[in-house]
């Protein structure tokens, strides 16, 4: 049977490659996004639906809900830094300490659960969940590294709750991955070439690492795989 995937935040760099691998095995893949224009030539180029939807916006994840039947498999890709968007500065006030960092939970953790919460209805025993995390969660100084600590904790409790019906539901934990627009253009040469020394395959991680991995975890390989953070870092970060 063709199984329904939704990849939110789809239309581009990292989760437009996960929906293309979808598309790739056959699946029915819906793509959503904030941006009309973005969404609509990622479709028409991988050949797969796509609905416009900022998945931080209550109402716009409700109207997406409606849109759709059974989900067999969400990827909860859309996120980001928004700190790239909006940099603090030393001396930024509370007021603008604390819009930066809702913002940040807004866009990674938010998104996650209400994406997450309005979909599981529709969502059939043996479902798969893939949240997105981050090497950043590991250091969380910031804002955003906070939030993906969260998206990873979250997963973890969701599972035990969705479990019984044997959904799954996993996050992967990207390092740096290059080819896509996460850092704005703010990432300077001597930051790359520190991330990627700082892997023990000493390359750059690539939205196929991530398209491959989230594939698995929603394969019948993995279905006694739950509650796990999957680290796709090329050994910058090791687990025990």
């Amino acid at each position: 049977m063709t199984r329904m995937v939704l990849v939110t935040g789809g239309s581009s760099g990292i989760g437009r490659v996960v929906a293309e691998r979808f598309a790739a095995d056959g699946d029915d893949v819906v793509i959503t996004g904030r941006r009309p224009d973005s969404l609509a030539e990622t479709a028409a180029a991988i050949d797969v639906r796509a609905i416009r939807c900022d998945a931080s916006a209550p109402a716009d994840v409700a109207s997406l809900a409606g849109q759709l039947g059974r989900v067999d498999v969400l990827v909860n890709m859309a996120g980001g830094n928004t700190d790239f968007d909006a940099p603090l500065d030393d001396g930024a006030s509370l007021a603008t300490v604390a819009a930066a960092w809702l913002a940040n939970l807004n866009a990674n953790l938010l998104s996650t659960v209400l994406t997450t919460t309005a979909l599981l209805p529709a969502m059939p025993d043996g479902a798969s969940i893939i949240n997105v995390s981050s090497i950043g969660a590991e250091y969380a100084s910031t804002s955003y590294g906070a939030a993906k600590a969260a998206v990873a904790a979250w997963t973890a409790g969701l599972s035990a709750t969705i479990g019984p019906r044997g959904i799954t539901a996993n996050a992967i934990a990207p390092g740096y991955i290059e080819n896509t627009g996460f850092f704005r253009g703010q990432l300077s040469d001597e930051r790359r070439a520190s991330l990627i020394d700082a892997t023990h395959d000493k390359r750059a991680g690539l939205p196929d690492d991530i398209a491959a991995t989230a594939h698995f975890l929603a394969s019948h390989g993995a279905r006694h795989i739950t509650g796990q953070i999957l680290h796709v870092n090329g050994g910058a970060h090791t687990t025990r």
